[in-house]
Parts: C-alpha cells; sequence; structure tokens
C-alpha cells in the first residue's frame, strides 16, 4: 500500500463526491459570475480562448451530464478554498494536452496561471529484468503494481529509484540491478556510505577515544585534497536542497548525496586514515577527521531522510 510505501494523504476523495458534494455546480457558479461561462448548442462552455486555450471547453454536455474538466474545476477550487496559494498537479505524459485548458481554467478563476497553478508532467516508468523490459498488459493480466515493485527491491530502493531521475524523463528501472548488495546499486552505494560514517563514529568510541568537541578542534589541519573534497560537498546541501524544493526537483538531492556526498566519502575512506591501528597513538588528524566523517554521516542521513530512504547504522 502507500502507507507501507512512505505516502499519506491528508485529503483524499473520490471525484464522484465533486459531483455529489455539489462542488462542480458552486465551480460552475463562480466561473459564470466570472462572466466565463456561456450557453450554446444545449449545453454549459467554458470560455477559455480568453485565456489562451485553443478552443472553448464544455463543461455541462447537451444532455445534462458533467464533461471531464468539471472535475478539474471543482478539485482546483476545492484547493484554494482550503487555503492554498499554489496548487502543483501532476500529470502523466499522455495528459500533456490538458496542459492549457488547465492553465485557462486557473486564469478564469481570477488566478495567474504559474503562480497560484503548477503543473508537472510525469514521464512513463519501465521496469527491466535480465536486461529486457516487462511487458505489462490488462488482458494477459501482467499489470504490475506498486507493491510488486517493492516487493521486488524494497521500499528503500523503490523510493530512491524514482527519486532518482527527473519526474520529466522517462525512467528504466532494473529489478536485478536495484536488488543487488553491492555497489553499482545508487541506493546501495549511499546507505553504505552512510554506514561506513556510522561505522566510523562508532569503532572510535569502542577504541574509547573521546568525542571531538568542534570548538576544540583544528579543522585548519585538514588540508588532504580528499578532505577538502569532502568539506566541499558537505557544504552544498543546504543549497542543493533549496534549489530542489523550488524547482520540484527531488533527484538533485538524489544525485548530489551519490554523486557527490558518497564518492568523496569513499575516496576520503581510501586516502586518509582516521583511528590508530596496532600500537598506534592518536595523532593530531584523529579528532578532525573523526568531525569529518561525523558530518558526512549527518548530511547523508538528513538527505536521505528527505527521499524517504533509511540510512541505516548497520549493513
Amino acid at each position: 500500500s502507500l502507507h507501507d510505501f512512505g505516502v499519506d494523504f491528508d485529503v483524499y476523495f473520490h471525484e464522484n463526491s465533486l459531483h455529489e458534494s455539489g462542488a462542480v455546480q458552486r465551480a460552475v457558479d463562480r466561473l459564470r459570475a466570472n462572466g466565463h461561462m456561456y450557453d450554446a448548442e444545449g449545453a454549459v462552455w467554458l470560455r477559455t480562448t480568453d485565456f489562451g486555450d485553443d478552443k472553448d471547453r464544455v463543461v455541462i454536455k447537451s444532455d445534462g451530464e458533467p464533461a471531464y474538466i468539471s472535475g478539474d474545476l471543482a478539485y482546483y477550487l476545492d484547493k484554494r478554498e482550503r487555503g492554498f496559494d499554489r496548487v502543483v498537479i501532476m500529470l502523466g505524459a499522455d495528459h500533456h494536452g490538458y496542459v492549457g485548458r488547465m492553465m485557462a481554467m486557473c486564469a478564469a478563476f481570477g488566478d495567474t496561471p504559474g503562480v497560484n497553478l503548477e503543473i508537472l508532467i510525469g514521464q512513463l516508468v519501465n521496469l527491466l529484468r535480465d536486461g529486457e523490459p516487462l511487458r505489462m498488459s490488462k488482458r494477459a493480466g501482467t499489470v504490475l503494481r506498486l507493491e510488486d515493485l517493492v516487493e521486488a527491491i524494497g521500499v528503500d530502493a523503490a523510493r530512491y529509484a524514482l527519486a532518482r531521475s527527473s519526474a520529466d524523463s522517462t525512467l528504466d528501472i532494473d529489478l536485478d540491478l536495484w536488488s543487488r548488495q553491492s555497489s553499482d546499486n545508487p541506493v546501495f552505494y549511499v546507505q553504505y556510505a552512510a554506514t561506513r560514517a556510522a561505522s566510523v563514529l562508532r569503532n572510535a568510541a569502542e577504541m574509547r577515544i573521546a568525542e571531538p568537541v568542534p570548538a576544540s578542534v583544528n579543522l585548519a589541519l585538514l588540508t588532504h585534497p580528499r578532505e577538502t573534497e569532502l568539506l566541499k560537498a558537505l557544504a552544498e546541501l543546504p543549497q542543493v536542497i533549496a534549489t530542489a524544493a523550488e524547482l520540484r526537483e527531488p533527484h538533485r538531492v538524489a544525485r548530489y548525496l551519490e554523486e557527490k556526498v558518497a564518492k568523496a566519502a569513499q575516496r576520503f575512506w581510501d586516502d586518509c586514515q582516521v583511528l590508530p591501528r596496532g600500537d598506534e597513538e592518536v595523532s593530531e588528524l584523529t579528532a578532525p577527521r573523526l568531525l569529518l566523517w561525523r558530518a558526512t554521516r549527518i548530511v547523508l542521513e538528513n538527505g536521505l531522510r528527505l527521499l524517504g530512504v533509511s540510512a541505516p547504522e548497520r549493513m
């Protein structure tokens, strides 16, 4: 279910409730009061051409039945009446032709298209197994549900896979790749970096190395190229999140965690020893490098949490 996938709706209703509750009629009355409705050929029309649409739209058909757009009118007005200044509607790629009429609908209500109404277009998701696309057919009974995807690769992998690409680009999800416990699996790669950071901190505690206090640590000692590379990557987090939120593009967060932070953390791990080995003494670099690992853990954990993906302590 969507709840198990980490998605919950604050408000959920069936489209027919918009008709039964009178919400459609209220929307029609509002638009008629605004002077944008007219009667012709026994039907009720919305004059969307006044707002850039290629033709006017029937709202109530000549037989008295509501047209498809009537539900959109009521749905939009319902959101605005609930106090939302900006309505974001997600459409499938096959509904791209609806954008013009919906923007015109927004303007007819006296709102500003692009400000009060934003429309995102989502492309198709293709599932692959053994390098071949899974053919889906209602007739053959091979329609795949979200539950099937979660069962195949897990919640974390499914969420990350869907969040990792821009919504307006076609997405291929290789079920074999996303179920692997290896670094070529993007979500495993990022989660493993978070786990490694936690492991370093845990090992330091087990070695009775005092947890460093940032104010008393000489961070100027972090001059190794791998250290500065990781520091720069971590510092990008606030801007990445702000841009992702502004543009409605969560894939920017996923790509940042994967291509910047996890990659830099791996290189830091390879080239920069943190904890003493054998009879070695704690060095002056131990405390600043431990702080760097702590910051890495925080950034990875926060970034993954924003995507609804776990950041395990152990894997």
